[in-house]
């Protein structure tokens, strides 16, 4: 398969994964977003990909990033780019300037929520020239419908839409490599471990 997203040609963008904000994402367990984003979380600060984090409005509803966020990736997030409203992150500069200095132009995106936070930056960024992958069941929305129209809507714009394992899967490239082995134990403790065990 060509054009695979790799550790070494993507980063990794977390959006506005807020405790007031989680709330609204009800088309997808609340649990089941918590699990995903620490997998998403934990794979690229264990296998070194860039990580940037954003919040929006921290002082309001939409509240400090997750806990799970800032236990994970305590560096990233004293680094997170707070901004002040701008719904379509991708639009507010400092945000912008930090994922060009990744240098990466294959992006992967997951956050809160899916039909405000994440369909606005994944179609701005694919205009701008670069490939973006969201991550569908590391966010939701208030409804399914509106879920189902925000991710419809991203496709359209040439996003790719696809789901954590999914993800991690085309990271590791094998899993018996010496950087697929991590995301492969990773995958097993955040996603799969309750489903084999339970």
């Amino acid at each position: 398969m060509k054009n695979l997203f790799t550790i070494d040609n993507a980063a990794m963008l977390l959006i506005d994964h807020q405790r007031g904000t989680i709330k609204l994402a009800v088309s997808t367990p609340r649990d089941e977003i918590i699990r995903n984003t620490r997998a998403l979380a934990r794979t690229a600060v264990e296998v070194g990909m860039p990580l940037v984090l954003t919040s929006s409005q921290e002082d309001h509803f939409q509240g400090l990033l997750i806990d799970d966020i800032q236990q994970i990736t305590p560096k990233q997030y004293a680094d997170r780019i707070k901004r002040p409203g701008v719904v379509d992150c991708w639009m507010y500069e400092p945000f912008k300037q930090a994922v060009l200095a990744t240098g990466r132009k294959k992006l992967i995106m997951g956050g809160l929520t899916n039909d405000v936070c994440i369909v606005y930056p994944a179609i701005s960024a694919v205009q701008d020239g670069f490939e973006v992958q969201v991550v569908a069941d590391a966010g939701g929305s208030p409804t399914r419908a509106a879920n189902d129209i925000a991710l419809d809507r991203m496709a359209r714009h040439g996003v790719t839409i696809t789901s954590t394992n999914q993800l991690l899967a085309e990271l590791a490239t094998d899993w018996a490599s010496e950087r697929g082995g991590p995301i492969r134990s990773i995958l097993y403790q955040e996603n799969l471990k309750h489903l084999v065990e339970g």
